[in-house]
């Protein structure tokens, strides 16, 4: 029998940094760095290790002390469960600050380059919004919610479409609205699960390889392209055909309708042939003057 590892607490633990990947960082009282997942520059907290390294801890905040003064609240509900957005509960002048700190820490420090002097980093107009591309994810046993564990509420409908908790393959979050992609994202996505779910469209189980919905990729131009895809498991022509006309007459907007049909254990679908339901195979898009054709298959960030 394996013995189970011991979690240390620290207590009353200064955050002092940001890291990488939505990181922060504090000390432990030997002075080995600790990387936290839920805390912002500022914090004071009582920290449990998660793991233990020769150099380093990582830990979760478990009780907080004081609040940094650089916390706002996050605009998204599904935020720190997620995991898409890391660092929504600090201020955007914040982020900046940190984000170009970690740049040329890793060009000074591990490229040990000699920089010039640096202008600031530039933010963005939009905070939110942004993102041209976004990837959700079918479940028939979606990820419940801490909340939802501990209440006495029977739990009947468990299907889910959104994101991977972070660091299960196999586990999904059901997403109301998401904050990285414009209108009429969030609008197709949740039509997309509601329709299904009415017509008896069964949703994917990764772990087990049954189920028909697996993946729904939209991509939204700046000049009001828009591209959907969907993914299939299962090749069911007629409720297929239901669900494609069905997105097709409830948003005409949508300038190509694709789908794939993937029976493979992986959803990628870089080695799938993808068909046109209706429209183009491809959207457009316009950027400094410049007019960029993109299908399913195109990197365009």
């Amino acid at each position: 029998m394996r013995k189970k590892k011991k979690r240390l607490v620290f207590e009353n633990v200064t955050v002092t940094d940001a890291a990488a990947k939505g990181k922060t960082i504090g000390k432990a009282p030997d002075g080995r760095v600790i990387f936290l997942n839920n805390t912002v520059p500022g914090d004071v907290v009582d920290v449990q290790t998660t793991k233990k390294r020769k150099a380093y801890f990582e830990g979760t905040a478990i009780n907080f002390h004081s609040l940094s003064d650089k916390r706002v609240d996050p605009v998204c509900q599904h935020f720190n469960v997620c995991g898409g957005c890391k660092w929504q509960d600090m201020g955007y002048e914040h982020q900046l600050f940190y984000k170009q700190k970690e740049v040329e820490n890793n060009l000074k420090r591990i490229g040990h380059l000699d920089l010039p002097e640096l202008t600031p980093i530039l933010g963005s107009e939009q905070q939110y919004f942004y993102r041209n591309k976004m990837e959700f994810s079918f479940s028939d046993s979606r990820w419940l919610t801490l909340d939802e564990i501990q209440s006495d509420q029977q739990i009947d409908n468990k299907n889910a479409l959104g994101f991977h908790i972070p660091g299960m393959w196999d586990k999904i979050l059901d997403i109301k609205k998401c904050h990285l992609q414009k209108d009429p994202s969030n609008a197709i996505r949740l039509e997309t699960k509601r329709f299904a779910i009415e017509n008896g469209l069964t949703f994917f189980n990764p772990r087990n390889q049954y189920g028909m919905l697996r993946t729904l990729m939209l991509r939204t131009s700046s000049i009001g392209e828009i591209m959907v895809l969907v993914q299939f498991f299962e090749n069911d022509k007629e409720k297929r055909e239901l669900l494609l006309n069905h997105l097709s007459k409830t948003f005409p907007e949508i300038t190509s309708m694709l789908y794939v049909i993937n029976p493979k254990q992986n959803d990628t679908i870089y080695d799938q042939e993808i068909i046109c339901f209706s429209g183009r195979d491809h959207i457009f898009e316009e950027m400094e003057g410049l007019k960029f054709k993109i299908n399913a298959k195109s990197f365009y960030q």
